[in-house]
């Protein structure tokens, strides 16, 4: 199968778009041409956004967009689903940490009423949702705020971050696949949901259908790291049972 370079690169990148993944060794076969061809197309496809590299492959990049306030109107539903599902595992009286995730506004929003708990957060929206409720306590982790992800993520923050041990946390991810794990698009990001991630006693991950079989730039957590990740009821199969044969404990909305 002879085709321009032009030609391989548009046929990648639908691939990554319809399959959400490519093997290099594959495509080569298929393409008829060597393997540093396709890592050189993968670098290319790389450098313009277009997919993460991973090892022996690609995966269709995570998708960022916006401030925390504009993420928390795009795929409200589906959130507030997610929110409503991820509320099950919370008991009266926990300390919960919610990270600056589209998805944790809306479990900010569901949580039980009157159950006594302590919540914990970077995000001062996510502070400012759950002080308004009026029913919980509320320590808000500080430092410089970065204005894209909409919390303090840095040094003073990871240093905090440390010092808490929250029965539950509510972990963000901007992609989810069984190879890269769990990931973010901010380096900082990264370092503090780990950090959170290592203090806390169970670690969910709330994820909507459009984060499955994407990957960010930096590494956060293995799937088998977490207590449970939470998807859409109508996630696709396929990818459901890849996270799975990962380590994941998927658990799909009304299950």
């Amino acid at each position: 199968m002879s085709m321009l370079p032009g030609e391989r690169l548009d046929l990648i990148a639908s691939r990554l778009q319809t399959d959400g993944k490519v093997v290099a060794v594959d495509l080569a076969r298929e393409l008829d041409v060597s393997e540093d061809t396709i890592r050189r197309d993968l670098r290319d496809l790389s450098a313009r956004g277009l997919c993460q590299r991973v090892y022996g492959g690609a995966l269709r990049p995570a998708v960022s967009t916006g401030t925390l306030d504009e993420r928390s109107r795009q795929q409200s539903e589906a959130k507030s689903a997610l929110a409503r599902a991820a509320i099950d595992w919370i008991a009266e009286g926990s300390s919960v940490f919610l990270d600056a995730a589209s998805t944790n506004l809306a479990i900010a929003d569901a949580l039980p009423r009157d159950f006594g708990l302590t919540c914990i957060t970077n995000a001062p929206q996510i502070a400012s949702a759950l002080t308004l409720r009026g029913d919980c306590d509320v320590v808000s982790i500080g430092g410089l705020v970065d204005r894209t992800v909409g919390a303090a993520i840095g040094a003073e923050a990871i240093n905090a971050a440390r010092n808490f041990r929250p029965d539950i946390c509510f972990l963000g991810a901007c992609g989810v696949d069984p190879r890269a794990g769990i990931s973010a698009v901010h380096a900082e990001d990264a370092s503090f949901k780990r950090a959170i991630a290592g203090a806390s006693a169970m670690t969910i991950v709330p994820v909507t259908t459009a984060k499955l079989m994407t990957a960010a730039p930096f590494h956060v957590l293995e799937l088998a790291d977490c207590t449970a990740v939470l998807v859409e009821a109508d996630a696709p199969e396929a990818a459901v049972e890849a996270c799975r044969a990962a380590g994941a404990n998927i658990r799909r909305c009304g299950q």
